[in-house]
């Protein structure tokens, strides 16, 4: 194979947490009295993917993120909430989305038999774990990298001197990161000096080059 280390992200890469989200947000809203609709996923969107590109350009920390995020929602309702408490609760319901995108299962076995495959995540270490374990996704991978408990995100460099520094040796021509996200897989891996797969299911424009573009992950091994 032309890569032998392979370092994969999780939500929307192998994981399919668009659908993990919409269960636990359902389930939230409803226990708060919404009916979860277009319109209220795309306002909580906002204001979350606002809060996570914070945190990836160094301006917030997840705990920040995790914590106001849906008092910062619920205000926008006319609702006062305890930040906190919805977030823990949520966490509860998000935990049970282990939906695994496409064949990855299928893949992620065949792989782990011909190179070595890591987790590379900016997730939550808790939820993370949980998901992959009931997708019976967790044994095929040599180690779980989660930003959380490394205390540097992805794209920074320091996420990946801690990635490399626990997998030595490394042949950084060998490795390559597989993800969705353009911001922190595809730019982590130019700025760690390897090469990068981007998963780019939705044909959207790329701002950042990325070594190789896939639409699914079956089309992995056309590069591999």
């Amino acid at each position: 194979m032309k890569y032998t280390t392979l370092l994969f992200d999780v939500d929307d890469t192998i994981l399919d947490f668009k659908a993990a989200e919409l269960q636990g947000l359902a389930k939230l809203f409803e226990h708060y009295g919404y009916h979860l609709n277009d319109s209220l996923l795309k306002r909580y969107q906002i204001v979350n993917q606002g809060l996570w590109k914070a945190f990836e350009e160094n301006k917030c920390t997840r705990e920040e993120v995790l914590n106001t995020r849906f008092g910062l929602f619920f205000e926008q309702l006319g609702k006062k909430v305890d930040s906190v408490a919805v977030e823990k609760e949520y966490r509860q319901y998000l935990n049970q989305g282990s939906q695994r995108l496409g064949n990855s299962l299928a893949i992620v076995s065949d792989l782990a038999k011909k190179a070595d495959l890591y987790v590379v995540t900016n997730g939550v270490a808790k939820t993370q774990y949980q998901r992959l374990e009931a997708a019976k996704l967790l044994p095929y991978f040599k180690e779980i990298f989660v930003s959380e408990t490394i205390g540097y995100q992805k794209p920074r460099i320091e996420f990946f001197q801690h990635v490399f520094h626990k997998i030595a040796p490394v042949d950084l021509e060998k490795t390559v990161i597989i993800g969705d996200s353009l911001s922190s897989d595809i730019q982590g891996g130019k700025n760690a000096g390897i090469d990068t797969i981007w998963l780019n299911a939705n044909q959207q424009k790329a701002n950042i080059q990325p070594t190789h573009t896939i639409q699914t992950l079956d089309e992995i091994y056309q590069i591999l």
